[in-house]
């Protein structure tokens, strides 16, 4: 049997390497992590992360060619394959500090593999990593070879989360990112057909290894950019009683634009975007391009913007204040469908109201109140570095409690933030939540996923990112009088 390699079981390199096993059953592919509780949560009947679909994989595989491991030196040393997903986080101190890609666990697992190495070894990057990181990889391999022989491809993820095994199992495009040499082609065709044994070889894209790392960072950046867009046009809906969920349509019918990430809301997450723009940003910097940078600085400068304007929103709304007052918190992953809460918008709104002396009980279906509370708690660069190096005891945030459902969430609130886009959100009883709050009751909808009409029907004082405001609401520019930027 063909031996694959993942190192890194997290939302990259469990996923992927699962559904390698499930659709290559002749490969035997093992993930390995220096995480034991990550290894042992992998090897449970409770994953250490949700995706829809990834349980069934997982069962249908593990114990035939898919294990789970943390005698990472062994696997890596049996394998033809190495997949590479550790973690890429941004910087939080030295040179480039906050913006440039901290390659410190890419160096140490180079490393690793070089020191246990017995035979030629294809190494594949699959996490998101700044352009020419392969030759870093490549000279560290090659200065400690003993005489193996290893490639180094580029093979970026464009995974979802809430869709990552659909993703994987009907990618709209692979891409394999290699050197032009004899040796470099035939790792890239090793590579393609594995791929190609579920995928359609026109979906396989081959490039050099810098295209294929640049597109990454690229994809990302420009997925991004479309929601500052629509973010900023929500703004300006607002001011102007126009419908952002109406231009957004409008938009969508240009073939040239299309419909996807035109949703309004308040603001982007996840463990890419930020990162990855970042990145971008100091590569250019790096390479005297300051105008370039800027540009892209500005996607995330929209992004703060709306998250902010979303808090001034909230507590400009009741009276100016939040103090002592109950905000119900619904939601807190960064999107549906996945238990991430990496940079999600909750994590800033919600100290945005702490910082005001709100008293916040939040509800999210998939969420634990140990991520919640070390999300609230913990350093906002640090957050992107590995969970196992985390305070195992996050310190508590007194003003927050964390409850089972919704109804609990809401009874005796003042006001509901909806920060992530979860089904059951839509057909809660807004009747009998609008009867046990306090009044005037208000609703923030931070992802317009509400019917604002009915609502208002019932009683609330209703904000929906980008549509026309309640009568109750002034106009942005009047609204924030004394109210300062309040999210770092």
């Amino acid at each position: 049997m063909v031996k694959i390699c993942g190192i890194g079981a997290g939302y990259v390199g469990g996923p992927t390497m699962a559904v390698i096993a499930l659709k290559c059953p002749s490969i035997e592919v093992a993930v390995v992590d220096i995480s034991h509780s990550r290894i042992s949560a992998w090897n449970s009947d409770q994953l250490p992360i949700y995706e829809p679909g990834l349980e069934e994989v997982v069962k249908e595989c593990r114990g035939k060619n898919l294990l789970f491991s943390t005698d990472v030196e062994k696997h890596v040393s049996e394998a033809e394959i190495v997949f590479l997903s550790v973690n890429t986080p941004t910087k939080a101190r030295g040179l480039g500090a906050g913006k440039a890609a901290d390659l410190t666990y890419w160096e140490s697992a180079a490393r690793m593999i070089a020191d246990v190495s017995q035979s030629n070894k294809i190494i594949v990057e699959k996490s998101t990593v700044p352009v020419r990181t392969a030759e870093a990889i490549e000279k560290i391999l090659a200065h400690n070879s003993k005489g193996i022989n290893y490639q180094i491809l580029s093979n970026p993820e464009f995974l979802s989360e809430g869709t990552a095994i659909q993703d994987l199992l009907n990618p709209d495009r692979v891409l394999i990112g290699g050197k032009e040499s004899p040796e470099g082609q035939k790792a890239i065709q090793a590579l393609k057909d594995i791929y190609a044994q579920w995928v359609q070889e026109d979906k396989i894209i081959t490039t050099n290894l810098w295209s294929a790392e640049l597109s990454k960072l690229a994809d990302n950046a420009f997925l991004a950019q479309r929601i500052s867009s629509i973010n900023a046009m929500s703004a300006l809906c607002e001011a102007t009683g126009a419908e952002v969920s109406q231009v957004s349509l409008a938009l969508s019918k240009n073939t040239k634009i299309g419909s996807k990430f035109l949703n309004a809301s308040v603001g982007f997450g996840g463990s890419c975007f930020q990162k990855d723009i970042l990145n971008l940003v100091y590569i250019c910097e790096g390479n005297g391009l300051s105008e370039v940078a800027n540009y892209w600085k500005q996607v995330i400068n929209v992004n703060d913007y709306q998250k902010n304007r979303f808090v001034k929103r909230v507590i400009s709304s009741m009276f100016n204040t939040v103090s002592g007052k109950k905000i119900a918190v619904l939601g807190f992953a960064f999107k549906k469908d996945t238990s991430d809460t990496r940079k999600t918008p909750a994590i800033d709104v919600c100290k945005g109201l702490l910082g005001d002396e709100a008293r916040l009980s939040i509800y999210d279906p998939r969420v634990t109140e140990d991520q919640i509370q070390r999300d609230l708690s913990t350093n906002n660069v640090e957050w992107d570095h590995p969970i196992h190096l985390h305070p195992l005891n996050p310190t508590m945030v007194k003003q927050v409690s964390i409850v089972r459902d919704a109804y609990e969430a809401t009874k005796d609130a003042h006001g509901i933030c909806i920060l992530t886009e979860w089904d059951e959100f839509k057909t809660l009883d807004y009747q009998k939540i609008y009867d046990d709050m306090q009044k005037p009751a208000f609703i923030f909808d931070g992802r317009n996923i509400l019917n604002v009409g009915k609502l208002r029907e019932i009683g609330f004082i209703v904000y929906s990112i980008g549509k026309p405001l309640d009568s109750w609401l002034k106009p942005e520019g009047h609204a924030y009088s004394g109210v300062m930027d309040i999210i770092p």
